[in-house]
């Protein structure tokens, strides 16, 4: 009997259905927090664009038709409310989809009617292929409609300029079938030639999806019902390399959330390490594709922008050294040489450009330089010395000084191992007050304390703190824990908002670093309670870019990879833990009669 290799169903209102590699997606999602009355095919390219909008009609009345859609990650299909029929959709490749339907007619036509005979879409009969051509103004691409059964009953704004509807209908005879090919394209290729039967398309698909969550999560069970989502969350978020992407790159969602950011990508690299080590690899390294002549790293990159005007927190050493724990096969010498001395600019970054003259500590210049842009630590001041720049600091440092030995740059590694033992020195010299860390003032040298959990992230030095100042930093974080996770700022504070972005919801970076700084210096309980909270919150509510902390509502991009990421690797974690307790317990001695 052959296993079932569908996937997980879906809601495309909240994950979008596409696949590996392409760069336009499926969704009534067409702009940040606007939903459309009908799907959308929607590009990444040049930004995020509704190009065309595809709706099923009703054969009687030539209206809208009621329909419910289904989705599973390789087969997307609108089926009619009262039976009469169903539209399918698969993609055969990353650029093109294939969509067949059954007693349902479907208008295909541009999403937005064009303002000026230069913008927008352009529709017409391509004479030389036989293909109906929509010319897109902002992705820069054509999508190309190739008929392969069914008859065309009507096409609008063929040729046409200014503000004309354009666009195709197409149906077949109520007892057959129509279905045709869309394509991205550039400027052109030859014609369209189908080479597949719509089934073997779906089930090409369903294959290339299991293959991935097979190598992603093979740990997963009963126990991690969301782990299979959550790969697919990844995989469809996956791009292939074009434009201003030099590699194959996951972005943080294929809603409005369609860059990769310079920590986001962490998260991402970590969870594809054992099971895709070379995707894993390829995110890791993405912005430092673009590192700049100071060594720093830009704030985004997307397809066609790359961001300098902010940058995002070092956790690169904390990432790497767990990278290069999971990869089952390590980087050969050549790549750790290439990549320690794009990490070592981007640590001399901090060193230099962020801080000041004599001072021994670094600063962000803004909240969104530490990711976290509207915390409450910021409320006073923007220039500000925190003690999770320093944290994050102090561990890339000892990670330059552990690949600096691997390397046999002996030197180089006690200069770094100096450096962080100088630079924990300081942090606790100068922010610690007994209790807890405070924020210092760049330019007015004032001090605060308040009530953010960006203030406890120097958990994340772990195995290098003392019990004195870790256990009353796990103290205050068990304070932020809700029935669904890590608060980022006190419920209880006066600050708090529900949907506050970082003044109070649960996100995924917060959660991970934490758990594992807690681990890692001991509060193994309060990690383990952590974790579990958090993969409950996903099993629940799904993948959001951040959560309500007292109701654990998603909020705002409901396809974030990082969330994904995150789940996956605690989801990996815990079923590791049960393995281990399991295979403890047949190990331990019996009950004396």
């Amino acid at each position: 009997m052959t296993a079932d290799r569908s996937g997980p169903a879906f809601s495309v209102q909240d994950i979008p259905f596409s696949t590996y590699g392409s760069w336009f997606d499926i969704s009534p999602v067409v702009a940040e927090k606007t939903y459309a009355e009908d799907l959308h095919l929607v590009s990444h390219q040049n930004g995020m664009h509704a190009v065309l909008s595809l709706t099923p009609l009703d054969r009687a009345t030539g209206e809208r038709a009621e329909t419910r859609v289904a989705a599973t990650p390789g087969l997307l299909s609108w089926i009619s409310v009262s039976g009469a029929g169903r539209v399918d959709l698969a993609y055969e490749s990353p650029d093109t989809v294939r969509l067949r339907g059954t007693a349902l007619p479907l208008r295909v036509c541009a999403a937005a009617r064009t303002l000026t005979p230069f913008s927008g879409t352009y529709f017409f009969h391509d004479a030389a292929t036989g293909a109906y051509v929509f010319t897109s103004y902002e992705t820069g691409r054509r999508y190309r409609v190739t008929v392969l059964s069914g008859t065309v009953t009507h096409t609008d704004g063929d040729q046409a300029l200014g503000t004309a509807d354009r666009g195709l209908t197409l149906t077949a005879d109520p007892d057959d079938s129509w279905e045709i090919a869309v394509e991205e394209l550039d400027t052109a290729r030859p014609p369209y030639v189908s080479t597949s039967l719509f089934g073997k398309i779906v089930e090409a698909a369903q294959n290339a999806f299991a293959d991935f969550v097979d190598a992603v999560a093979p740990w997963r069970s009963s126990a991690t019902p969301a782990a299979e989502l959550a790969a697919y969350v990844v995989w469809s978020a996956t791009v292939r390399p074009a434009g201003l992407v030099p590699r194959p790159a996951v972005l943080m969602s294929k809603h409005w959330m369609d860059k990769v950011w310079s920590w986001d990508h962490c998260f991402n690299a970590l969870a594809l390490a054992p099971g895709r080590p070379g995707l894993a690899w390829d995110q890791y390294q993405l912005p430092f594709d673009h590192q700049d002549e100071t060594g720093a790293l830009p704030d985004s990159v997307t397809h066609s922008e790359v961001l300098h005007n902010f940058v995002k927190p070092p956790i690169h050493g904390w990432t790497l050294g767990h990278l290069r724990r999971r990869l089952p096969t390590p980087p050969d010498r050549t790549e750790l040489a290439s990549t320690y001395d794009r990490l070592e600019r981007w640590t001399t970054f901090w060193l230099t450009a962020r801080r000041t003259p004599g001072a021994a500590l670094p600063h962000y210049q803004h909240g969104n330089d530490s990711g976290w842009d509207n915390a409450t630590t910021f409320d006073p001041e923007r220039v500000v010395v925190t003690a999770d720049l320093a944290a994050f600091l102090i561990l890339q440092l000892h990670e330059l000084a552990a690949l600096a030995a691997h390397l046999d740059r002996p030197d180089d590694a006690a200069r770094w191992t100096r450096a962080a033992e100088a630079t924990q020195a300081a942090l606790l010299d100068e922010l610690w007050t007994g209790d807890r860390f405070t924020t210092r003032g760049v330019h007015s040298g004032n001090t605060w304390t308040g009530s953010s959990l960006l203030d406890l992230m120097p958990i994340v030095l772990g195995e290098h703190l003392p019990p004195e100042i870790s256990t009353p930093l796990a103290d205050r974080i068990a304070a932020h824990l809700t029935p669904h996770g890590l608060a980022t700022e006190l419920p209880a504070s006066s600050h708090y908002l529900s949907d506050g972005y970082w003044r109070g919801p649960i996100w995924a970076p917060a959660t991970v670093l934490i758990e594992d700084g807690l681990r890692r210096a001991g509060h193994h309980r309060l990690a383990a309670d952590i974790s579990t909270r958090f993969r409950t919150l996903c099993e629940t509510h799904g993948f959001a870019e951040n959560f309500d902390a007292l109701t654990g509502t998603g909020l705002r991009d409901r396809a974030y990879t990082w969330t994904a990421a995150g789940y996956l690797l605690l989801a990996e974690a815990a079923a590791d833990d049960a393995l281990s307790a399991r295979d403890h317990s047949k190990q331990a001695p019996g009950p004396r009669s």
